[in-house]
């Protein structure tokens, strides 16, 4: 059964850009993908650190959640992820925010992604490929972080060549 999942991307660190594109090339072997537009954040942590560049990328696959986070966390590695720090630089970094309709909460995993709703840099690209979405019956959005968005868009939805 194929399970509709959004995968938050994020990159500060490298070639950002060529960074995500590869990572959605890959996300592409797991079963059809759709991309948001690519957004360029400040640090939600320290401050000492570029800006982000942030996408989500909504993925249709039979993966159950713990092997897709085995996948997301492979590809992490692949391009080189190194934890310097909390909330620090990253050339890559891959959140399974929402899987399907489930509420799943692990050790390993908090789905929907823990911060969700608290974070503009995840909630403007969902609404860019749903703009109906909604999280705990609340209609994304209406959020008041919407508003309030210190978001920049780099590029529509072409930016990645899966």
């Amino acid at each position: 059964m194929t399970i509709r999942t959004y995968i938050g991307l994020g990159s500060n660190l490298g070639d950002s850009q060529q960074i995500l594109s590869e990572a959605v090339a890959k996300l592409a072997t797991l079963g059809a993908v759709q991309v948001s537009r690519l957004y360029q954040s400040p640090p939600m942590g320290p401050q000492d650190q570029p800006n982000y560049l942030n996408a989500v990328v909504q993925l249709d696959t039979t993966l159950a959640p713990l092997a897709l986070l085995d996948q997301l966390q492979q590809f992490e590695q692949e391009s080189g992820r190194v934890r310097l720090r909390r909330w620090g630089e990253r050339t890559l970094d891959l959140d399974l925010l929402i899987y399907g309709q489930e509420q799943i909460q692990n050790e390993r995993l908090t789905v929907p992604h823990i911060g969700l709703l608290q974070r503009d840099f995840v909630i403007i690209p969902l609404l860019d490929l749903d703009a109906h979405l909604q999280l705990n019956g609340h209609s994304l959005k209406d959020l008041e972080l919407v508003q309030q968005a210190n978001l920049t868009v780099i590029a529509d939805q072409s930016w990645a060549t899966a």
